[in-house]
């Protein structure tokens, strides 16, 4: 008679799956806190991940430019961010190279690189940003000023079409 084992890894997994697995963190636009680094900023960021409700140490946020808008050009030590953008079109710039961005694209921007992305369109631009590690950009983000998210914002991130 075969005895039917069960492999270490599965086994593993099973015994510790309560050590390592956490429960999905599900959040709506509505959820989204926004916020303005400086009151005079063209650009503005909605809170969607940060290091409190996401157990790791990474900012998941949307930035907001408005028509003209644009970062002031930053760098950060030791993360790499990640910019994919929804909606809109643009110039991102790192490190002296520009190139045009557009819906669909995607930037990466090493440790250190000095970057900067300016909304060209008419309407106004939307990237997902990823962070990592957070380097305290989501404290950064959260001592600014608090902003709603309009109409507009709404549609956009719920993928609303008009």
């Amino acid at each position: 008679m075969s005895t039917l084992l069960t492999p270490p890894a599965v086994r593993t997994l099973t015994s510790n799956a309560s050590d390592h697995c956490m429960i999905p963190v599900v959040k709506t636009p509505a959820d989204y806190r926004a916020f303005r680094i400086h009151n005079h900023d063209t650009n503005r960021l909605a809170i969607i991940f940060d290091p409190n409700n996401a157990a790791a140490s990474l900012t998941v946020c949307v930035e907001i430019f408005d028509p003209g808008g644009a970062t002031p050009p930053n760098r950060h030590q030791i993360a790499v961010e990640m910019f994919f953008i929804l909606e809109g079109q643009g110039i991102a710039s790192c490190d002296g190279k520009e190139v045009c961005i557009q819906a669909g694209d995607s930037l990466l921007v090493p440790p250190t690189g000095t970057h900067q992305i300016i909304n060209t369109g008419a309407g106004r631009l939307y990237a997902l940003c990823f962070m990592v590690p957070n380097e305290d950009f989501v404290e950064l983000i959260q001592s600014g000023v608090p902003v709603e998210l309009d109409e507009e914002d709404l549609r956009v991130l719920q993928r609303v079409r008009r």
